[in-house]
């Protein structure tokens, strides 16, 4: 099975902002990224469409999937921030509180918001449920994070590497297989 990764496009949010689970929109570059993306996966068939429920998700999916069942799913969701949403990540940093979180982000909650093993459990238990499904392509519009995780769980990269040295960019496509054995 072949999980077709794809991360929303540019939102409308100021550069250094942590938005996290906050329902923003997309930039006015969604047109030119999301026919970019269309261009992408133009000749793949795919047997299932799974997206986060958050509008930069959803605006994407419902773009690039016309007429074509679509299931949202909240475990496919960005990582909670909890008070940090909306803030500047320069503001976070500077906080003793940010500065703890930052040395211990792989197993400390985002305050009063969500930990990584929090995100990992709920992103594993959406990679179990469609490994029952039996299907060759499923497309999941997401999030950085959510892609992160996917790629960790489904592959066996610790967290940690990925968050240093695997960056999906705004309307990327990262392709993960899931073998049958698994």
């Amino acid at each position: 099975m072949n999980i077709y990764a794809i991360r929303h496009t540019r939102v409308n949010v100021k550069a250094g902002i942590c938005y996290g689970q906050t329902d923003v929109d997309v930039a006015g570059s969604f047109y030119e990224e999301q026919k970019k993306l269309a261009q992408e996966i133009k000749s793949v068939n795919f047997d299932q469409i799974w997206s986060s429920p958050l509008i930069r998700c959803r605006k994407l999916t419902e773009s690039l999937f016309v007429q074509t069942d679509i299931k949202y799913d909240s475990r496919l969701k960005e990582l909670n921030f909890g008070d940090w949403e909306m803030q500047s990540w320069d503001d976070i940093y500077a906080g003793r509180e940010g500065k703890c979180w930052m040395n211990n982000y792989k197993i400390q909650a985002t305050k009063n918001g969500e930990s990584y093993p929090e995100m990992m459990k709920r992103v594993s238990a959406f990679i179990n449920e469609i490994k029952k499904y039996n299907t060759k392509n499923i497309a999941v519009v997401t999030h950085a994070g959510v892609i992160r995780i996917l790629k960790s769980v489904i592959e066996g990269v610790p967290i940690g590497d990925l968050f240093e040295n695997f960056k999906p960019p705004y309307g990327s496509v990262t392709i993960l297989e899931i073998k049958k054995h698994e």
